[in-house]
């Protein structure tokens, strides 16, 4: 079993490419959880090869971006042998102008057969100037499987920040705890508590940038 951990929190000026390669044999379990925070043009990069039966995979994904930033999101998890589960998601909260890629293909091949996949992407606009393209994709070889995927994006709930304010939260505080919620599906998957409280103080940190930036405007 192996647990990766990526918090990439660059300068808003840096330019960040990378990939990761995965191949995991028979009865292995691998889990990766990818924090996107910084960078002016980001692009990530995940290839996963299941090649052994009883080889599980979870790729877990969150990413913010603010101003002008990109951020782009490749995943591939390729099914090559029988009996190997798969679990994805990734969710992003944009903000700004900022722009965001989700391209996620499953692949699964003729000998894959018990496959059971699974893939969400998820994305939440802070703005109306933000955007997201994201495309989940399934290349389907063998007939006895069970794969979904599928992918949402939205705005903040204006009932949800009504009824908030109303119990005597600011729009401030209304509008934080409804992001931690969005967020905390990925975040409470962090098992090494430090980091997770990292990253929630930042997660706070880039929103109250965000928001003081809102109003300035």
């Amino acid at each position: 079993m192996l647990d990766h951990y990526k918090v990439q929190q660059e300068s808003l000026d840096a330019f960040h490419v990378a990939s990761m390669h995965v191949h995991a044999a028979r009865s292995s379990n691998f889990s990766s959880h990818s924090f996107a925070l910084g960078g002016r043009i980001v692009r990530n990069d995940v290839f996963a090869v299941l090649d052994g039966e009883g080889a599980e995979c979870t790729l877990n994904g969150l990413y913010l971006a603010d101003g002008e930033r990109l951020v782009d999101n490749h995943t591939t998890i390729d099914h090559a042998k029988a009996h190997c589960p798969s679990h994805e998601i990734y969710k992003g909260i944009l903000g700004g102008r900022a722009k965001a890629v989700f391209n996620g293909k499953i692949i699964v091949r003729q000998d894959a057969q018990k496959t059971d996949a699974k893939q969400t992407n998820r994305a939440l606009l802070l703005s109306d100037s933000a955007s997201i393209n994201t495309k989940p994709q399934l290349e389907i070889f063998a007939d006895d499987v069970k794969c979904t995927h599928g992918a949402a994006i939205g705005q903040l709930d204006d009932d949800a920040l009504f009824y908030l304010q109303a119990r005597g939260l600011t729009f401030a505080e209304a509008r934080d705890m409804l992001i931690h919620a969005f967020a905390g599906d990925i975040l409470d998957r962090v098992k090494v508590e430090p980091l997770r409280i990292a990253l929630e103080a930042e997660l706070y940190a880039q929103l109250a940038k965000d928001l003081a930036e809102a109003d300035a405007a």
